[in-house]
């Protein structure tokens, strides 16, 4: 049914529901928040239960116009009525994320309650929705001053770092592992091939299995290590779905050239493809992991060196 079909009593149940609805989202938000971000916890937690009150008072008005049954109605029952996005249920929801969702939400709700009362010809029921439309815009309005609150004391700040943490640790970490591994494991059998045989194609074969089965082995390994439970690193496949295609991009990054039928451009390209690939791994660790940039240079350059060198010598020999 569409919106504008909807009697008064059905629009009571469809805000009945809604307010319910978005009273659990809040509540999810919170939980999947509480470990880490606790100033956003408790924002979420005093919105599920203004969302509470609203309902209390729509299922009341509910009752004394219309009786005990209140009907089953939801927004996805209704066209032309906002469904919520299913971001809540997301283990690795950010918290800046989950604001805005917020905020989107309580100025759905208004729009809702103000288009609601518009159309209503009982005064009591276009009253308090005129009041809930009212308060949902306080909503918004409380929720910015609360997020002022929280950062003049410092507490987004901590978050902030928070956030930034466990970005590291469930992104950049396992990525980076697996751009390492990809970027040099793979040169010594790509370069041993290259120089042993001559042949492009062939080559590329040898990458392309390096590389394909670097990725599924170090996606699984991260994968199985870790259930992120007590490391707070996250969900274990999402992780491993990260480190093994980083761990095939870095090889591939590499083989690819071997498509070229020239085997000097090929190598030379490649050659050129694996400074870029090792500079990346370079500033990586050094944005995020602190490590100072001489330093994470020389290291990761020093190291793919000698793979190279290795691959080099066993396909000369």
């Amino acid at each position: 049914m569409h919106f504008r079909d909807l009697t008064e009593a059905q629009v009571l149940a469809l805000a009945i529901a809604a307010e319910e609805e978005d009273a659990h989202i809040y509540r999810d938000f919170a939980e999947t928040l509480r470990a880490d971000f606790p100033a956003t916890t408790e924002l979420f937690t005093k919105m599920a239960g203004e969302e509470d009150g609203h309902r209390h008072r729509l299922i009341e008005l509910y009752r004394r116009r219309f009786g005990e049954h209140i009907p089953l109605i939801r927004r996805q029952d209704v066209r032309g009525f906002v469904v919520r996005r299913p971001s809540w249920h997301s283990r690795i929801l950010r918290p800046e994320k989950a604001r805005q969702e917020a905020a989107l939400m309580e100025m759905e709700a208004r729009r809702f309650y103000e288009v609601a009362a518009a159309r209503s010809s009982d005064a009591a029921i276009r009253q308090l929705l005129g009041d809930l439309a009212h308060e949902e815009q306080r909503h918004e309005v409380t929720a910015e001053k609360i997020n002022r609150e929280q950062a003049a004391a410092g507490e987004l700040d901590v978050e902030a770092a928070a956030a930034r943490r466990l970005f590291v640790l469930r992104f950049v970490q396992p990525g980076l592992a697996g751009l390492m591994d990809g970027s040099v494991s793979t040169l010594a059998p790509l370069f041993a091939a290259a120089f042993a045989t001559s042949n492009t194609a062939d080559t590329f074969k040898v990458g392309l299995a390096a590389s394909v089965g670097a990725g599924i082995s170090m996606g699984f390994a991260e994968a199985l290590s870790d259930d992120g439970k007590l490391s707070g690193r996250g969900v274990p496949w999402l992780r491993g779905l990260v480190c093994g295609l980083m761990t095939a991009i870095g090889g591939l990054g590499h083989t690819l050239p071997y498509l070229i039928g020239s085997f000097h451009l090929a190598t030379v390209i490649a050659m050129a493809v694996v400074v870029v690939e090792l500079a990346a791994i370079s500033w990586i660790r050094w944005r995020y992991m602190d490590t100072p940039l001489f330093s994470a240079t020389f290291q990761v350059g020093f190291g793919g060196a000698l793979v190279f060198a290795a691959g080099w010598l066993i396909g000369a020999g």
